[in-house]
């Protein structure tokens, strides 16, 4: 079956660095767009980014708040997304988690992801 596993969640100070990993396993890495979103708490899960790749290339989706300072990627070999967050803020702190989902879908829904991950927390401190 599918499955999702973040990692490289941590607490940082403002300005600081972390970047996200997010391997996937249980189907062709490729067939899926694959996005992060993150939920902080009383607030409703936001997608920040999203990657799909065709025919070699890569298409990559960013939330307004991140663009400039995130940087998603993808490793066909490896499986893995990454998430590169840099000068981050305090109000970036949320849980953030990964998922999978037809290529054809809305990529910021949350709605229009089958697979998540168990997320990993993300903290910044001012």
């Amino acid at each position: 079956q599918v499955q999702l596993v973040e990692s490289g969640g941590g607490s940082v100070q403002a300005g600081g660095s972390l970047r996200l990993s997010c391997t996937a396993s249980g189907y062709t890495f490729s067939s899926k767009r694959v996005g992060w979103f993150r939920q902080a708490p009383g607030k409703a899960r936001e997608g920040v980014a999203a990657i799909r790749s065709a025919a070699s290339m890569y298409y990559a989706d960013y939330a307004d708040s991140v663009k400039g300072r995130f940087t998603i990627s993808q490793d066909n070999a490896k499986n893995t997304v990454y998430l590169q967050m840099n000068n981050l803020k305090p109000e970036d702190t949320a849980v953030y988690y990964c998922a999978a989902g037809p290529l054809w879908r809305v990529w910021y829904s949350p709605d229009d992801y089958d697979h998540w991950g168990q997320g990993t927390q993300v903290t910044v401190s001012s």
